[in-house]
């Protein structure tokens, strides 16, 4: 008896999941390029605070005000989507547009923390591997390092500030996927959980959106290790304007 050749439903390509997976990369493209210009400021603003603060102290003067803003922002839209009366399209589009909002803030707190660090970010695919991989936390890590070639800790250090663009493009591609299925998964529960009863959605969509940016948090730490002792000679006075 001949073998049955036709593919079975699931193994079949899924046009509409290759859609949905460029959506998110787009997204998360948007979100590098709009909060790139605005990395120096960041940094700025953490400095105001305390004019004689260290590399160090600015730093987790990044985590924290990454974590409340991005907690507040996934509490704020989760209770506003399950509120009596917003119906559960409208709920939906919420979340979309807080989707970007998330993108946004975790990249411009892991450029932030880059710069800090002395790491370039002047060039897209360097940003984009360091967006990527302190979201994807250790997956990113294991990623960067084996495709790189390199041993070691801190690969923000030794593998985005050292290795060729033409490597860090073959990194990016494999991150691509692993973002679009970790990521896009990660955003789709929280997503379904801010359209629960009222007060119940605000209490999911702050607390994944804290763990979420914890994650990034102790990623970013071991992405670029201790900070640096002291400042550059440049400073970002020119960013206070």
């Amino acid at each position: 008896m001949a073998a049955d050749t036709h593919d079975e439903p699931g193994d079949r390509p899924d046009p509409d999941a290759a859609v949905r997976g460029q959506r998110v990369l787009d997204l998360l493209d948007r979100a590098i390029d709009l909060q790139t210009p605005l990395v120096r400021k960041n940094i700025t603003r953490a400095r105001r605070r305390n004019a004689d603060a260290t590399p160090a102290q600015v730093i987790r003067s990044l985590e924290r005000m990454y974590v409340s803003a991005l907690t507040g922002t996934g509490a704020a839209v989760g209770g506003t989507a399950a509120a009596p009366g917003v119906g559960t399209g409208l709920a939906l589009a919420l979340s979309a547009g807080e989707t970007l909002s998330s993108l946004e803030l975790s990249a411009l707190f892991a450029l932030s923390i880059a710069e800090v660090h002395g790491v370039p970010i002047d060039e897209v695919e360097r940003r984009r591997t360091i967006v990527m991989g302190v979201m994807l936390g250790g997956s990113g890590s294991t990623t960067i390092t084996k495709v790189a070639e390199r041993t070691g800790q801190h690969w923000g250090r030794q593998v985005v500030a050292k290795v060729p663009v033409e490597t860090l493009r073959q990194i990016n591609k494999i991150l691509g996927k692993n973002f679009i299925t970790k990521y896009g998964t990660k955003q789709g529960i929280i997503v379904l959980g801010r359209v629960a009863p009222f007060g119940i959605g605000a209490v999911i969509g702050g607390g994944a959106n804290a763990a979420l940016a914890t994650l990034a948090v102790r990623a970013g730490r071991r992405a670029f290790g201790p900070a640096p002792t002291a400042w550059p000679e440049a400073t970002y006075e020119d960013a206070q304007g």
